[in-house]
């Protein structure tokens, strides 16, 4: 069995939430196997099935072309039939093959979460729900919980140990959805023919449906604290990549200069990658300087404002890994790149863009779009980015419908900090520059926001943008 990285933060998450606690002797055991509403499946299927819902097949293949490209996806409801408060002591998925391919004796399958929600006859390899786009084709998967080596003979049982996730799902530690959401997946490579059928929900024969065991217990908790730790979200336009107040391009000079602030997540602007201000691959460069200059692996992900491979950008870079990535096209040129990162078992989903600048209008309509998008994410959620409009403008009052302007929020709290030269926070001629958490972001706390002096010696500044860093405990 292979533990996920989600379900371990998760699991050190939930020892640090109570301080001492006293389990009942008793321990219940719920059996799921019944169709809906206790178990709902689907099968998300490539290429020209990508659009297509197939509700009533749980299949995996390994394609060789990606119309043959199938993952399953599984739903139970431990979310009702689990009291909250209940301590997981065992999770065991069970599936049972139908048929399989006679070219592949052997496929090893793996177990993944399901990172965010999905409806049974809604869902297709491109969309989780008829209204929302999976942040990555095939399901936004989380972590490897565990994987088997699977025959292609007909009756044989699969057993997954997916301990670890019912047991951070049922404490609440992964959201206030309490559902198990999995998604068997063929890890080996690609062959003409790997398919794996399995026993569905609805197979009349219970013997032969999956079935998840579940094994628990009531604990009371009679003295607690809560676990938090802190998130440092940076953003940053660089200016073509790092161009300074000189006009000269130094990125390791605007790299070195972001390490100093410790940031966890960090949203650059202006990324450049094979265009005419920068030859060469600029988010990978950027990537690799933060790396330098921390000692830390970082994790990246980047868009042009158009979609193009080439071209100006936004950029996330993260001491975190992806749980999932997407992007959304904006009208105008303009680009929202998003990724989901979990922090102390709680999933953030992290956005950084850039708008327009000389056009009001122009700069609604993408925020229209920006925050329709945004409302099919899962919460808790971060935008940071350049919006090119100023504190009080319809730009800022706009978001400020449904986000909070963490550094007006600071300013409010006493815990803003700029400079002498700079009270007022400005990020460039103004404050244009945001880091916004959303009002149902119930895990994030805010505890201070601070725009940075970034001038050297001589006056000279990495950027003609000037840095802001806002911090949050998350619980």
């Amino acid at each position: 069995m292979i533990v996920s990285r989600v379900c371990a933060r998760a699991l050190v998450a939930m020892a640090a939430t109570a301080a001492s606690v006293s389990a009942a002797a008793a321990q219940t055991t719920v059996i799921f196997n019944d169709s809906k509403p206790d178990v709902v499946y689907a099968t998300l299927r490539a290429g020209a099935y990508a659009d297509k819902n197939l509700p009533t097949i749980l299949t995996t293949r390994a394609a060789d072309t990606a119309s043959n490209h199938r993952r399953a996806l599984l739903k139970f409801d431990t979310h009702d039939r689990i009291p909250p408060g209940s301590s997981v002591t065992s999770a065991l998925l069970t599936v049972t093959v139908k048929s399989g391919s006679a070219a592949d004796t052997t496929r090893t399958i793996g177990a993944y979460q399901v990172t965010r929600s999905w409806a049974e006859t809604e869902t297709t390899w491109n969309r989780r729900r008829t209204t929302s786009s999976w942040m990555s084709g095939g399901g936004d998967l989380g972590s490897l919980l565990a994987k088997n080596v699977v025959s292609n003979v007909p009756g044989t049982k699969v057993i997954f140990d997916i301990t670890p996730l019912v047991k951070a799902a049922v404490a609440g530690d992964l959201g206030s959805s309490r559902y198990t959401r999995i998604a068997l997946v063929d890890l080996d490579p690609a062959t003409v023919d790997s398919t794996r059928d399995f026993y569905t929900p609805d197979e009349p024969n219970s013997a032969l449906r999956p079935t998840l065991k579940v094994v628990y217990g009531k604990i009371t908790t009679t003295t607690s604290s809560s676990s938090s730790t802190t998130l440092r979200v940076l953003q940053w336009n660089s200016q073509h990549g790092g161009v300074g107040t000189d006009g000269v391009l130094d990125p390791a000079r605007f790299i070195k200069k972001a390490a100093s602030f410790k940031p966890d997540v960090f949203s650059i602007n202006e990324v450049e990658r094979f265009d005419s201000y920068a030859n060469y691959d600029g988010p990978a460069k950027l990537a690799a300087l933060m790396k330098q200059y921390t000692g830390q692996t970082w994790y990246y992900k980047f868009s042009t404002g158009s979609g193009a491979a080439n071209g100006r950008g936004n950029m996330i870079l993260s001491r975190f890994p992806f749980d999932a990535t997407d992007v959304r096209l904006l009208d105008h040129n303009g680009a929202a790149v998003d990724v989901v990162v979990n922090v102390n078992g709680r999933s953030i989903n992290f956005t950084s863009t850039h708008l327009y600048y000389d056009s009001t209008s122009w700069r609604l309509d993408q925020i229209g779009h920006l925050l329709a998008w945004e409302k099919g994410l899962a919460e808790s959620r971060i935008i940071a980015g350049d919006f090119n409009a100023q504190s009080g403008d319809v730009e800022n009052a706009t978001m400020r419908a449904t986000y909070v302007d963490s550094w007006a929020q600071a300013q409010s709290d006493g815990t803003a900090t700029a400079y002498p030269a700079n009270p007022t926070g400005k990020t460039r001629n103004s404050r244009i520059d945001y880091i916004y958490y959303s009002k149902g972001a119930t895990a994030l706390n805010l505890i201070s926001s601070q725009v940075f002096d970034v001038r050297d010696a001589n006056g000279v500044q990495p950027s003609d943008h000037r840095p802001v860093l806002s911090i949050f405990s998350i619980k």
